[in-house]
């Protein structure tokens, strides 16, 4: 059931935009995506129509979060400060 279920929420997000989502929809078929280290949980990012776009490369297919660059600045700045350390 549950690969059904994402299966469906993939197929749902594919083409249509949230309510409130002020983002366009990208194509990022011919994304330049750059990896962000060599291990695992690998996270990969590109620059498309002055988006960010950010995806996990072990599941290169499913959804990515797409950032302005003010919210991607502010992604940054609070992670280098170690807002998001798990640790």
């Amino acid at each position: 059931m549950a690969d059904t279920t994402t299966q469906h929420t993939s197929q749902a997000l594919a083409g249509h935009t949230r309510s409130g989502w002020d983002k366009p929809e990208l194509d990022l078929s011919g994304a330049d995506w750059q990896s962000s280290s060599r291990g695992a949980g690998d996270v990969q990012i590109a620059f498309v129509e002055g988006f960010i776009a950010m995806r996990n490369s072990g599941s290169p297919g499913s959804p990515s979060l797409i950032f302005s660059p003010a919210e991607w600045r502010a992604f940054m700045i609070n992670a280098r400060d170690g807002e998001f350390d798990l640790t």
